[in-house]
């Protein structure tokens, strides 16, 4: 494992964004760097502490779902080879394995999640309302209950620092168009159904997760970002699964847990971390890693 990455700093190359978790650079006019740094964001706030090695769980298990994804739809990964667009061994050594040279798309502005189980803000939002994005669900469902089908809930793509806004499918229609709209939210659903029935063979739950897409010049739909991680999905052990209750978790709900026993109002900047924290939630990214591709 590499040294922790809080952001990474390539001068020959211009960053054209820096998200939450990911450094965005150009390299020319179809091709982007991608470096998926260690930093964590929990309530859309950027954590001070940096978990080591995380970047590098992030990039390669969302490599090894591109790859198993590849026959239902294409993906951003190019097959330029880092070396050549940082030759510098020290930068490259420096990134470790986070880094990665995609194609440069034009990102949909949605977020498709997929829910399998009620948890998380599709909770709370269906105490409120009995349903989530304005899809009714039976009565009496517990926290974590699996729902009798996985359900397409999209959502507004926010900008560093603000909430993600859920939408229901005619504003995704709106946005997208009906075509475009109805091929996101069918291969959604499949690639959710797949990668939940794979993961679970291997012990672990996919409670939700969150795909972005995005379109070449000849509007050919290709999944972007990342795919399947324990950034953008809840992972749980199945042998500790149980309604009614948040299981444990190999994400970073484990520090959205403890953050929520401090008295934090969620706005920047995000408490430090112990190291004790930080260290287990490390373990977790890498336990996950291990258990889905080893």
């Amino acid at each position: 494992m590499s040294q922790a990455l809080f952001q990474s700093e390539l001068s020959h190359l211009e960053m054209t964004h820096r998200g939450k978790v990911r450094d965005i650079y150009a390299v020319d006019a179809r091709h982007l760097l991608i470096v998926a740094s260690d930093r964590l964001s929990a309530f859309d706030v950027i954590l001070p502490q940096p978990i080591p090695g995380k970047g590098e769980v992030l990039t390669r298990v969302a490599n090894f779902w591109f790859n198993r994804t590849r026959n239902l739809l294409p993906n951003h990964l190019s097959d330029r080879c880092l070396a050549e667009i940082v030759p510098d061994r020290g930068q490259r050594e420096a990134l470790g394995a986070r880094a990665i040279v995609v194609k440069k798309l034009a990102p949909l502005p949605v977020e498709a999640i997929v829910r399998g189980y009620l948890i998380g803000s599709g909770w709370k939002e269906y105490q409120r309302t009995g349903g989530i994005c304005a899809i009714p669900l039976p009565q009496n469902l517990q926290q974590a209950d699996q729902l009798p089908q996985a359900i397409f809930t999209p959502s507004t793509k926010a900008e560093v620092g603000h909430h993600d806004e859920n939408i229901s499918y005619a504003q995704t229609i709106d946005l997208l168009g009906q075509s475009m709209a109805e091929r996101v939210r069918s291969l959604s659903l499949k690639i959710y159904s797949e990668a939940a029935a794979y993961a679970k063979h291997r012990g672990i739950i996919i409670a939700d997760t969150k795909f972005e897409f995005g379109v070449d010049e000849n509007n050919t739909l290709h999944l972007i970002d990342e795919v399947l991680t324990p950034d953008s999905s809840r992972f749980w052990p199945a042998d500790q699964y149980q309604p009614g209750i948040s299981p444990p978790s190999y994400d970073k709900q484990y520090v959205r847990d403890y953050l929520e026993t401090l008295d934090w109002d969620k706005t920047p900047p995000g408490p430090d971390l112990p190291d004790e924290i930080v260290l287990k939630t490390a373990e977790k990214y890498a336990e996950a890693e291990r258990v889905l591709t080893q």
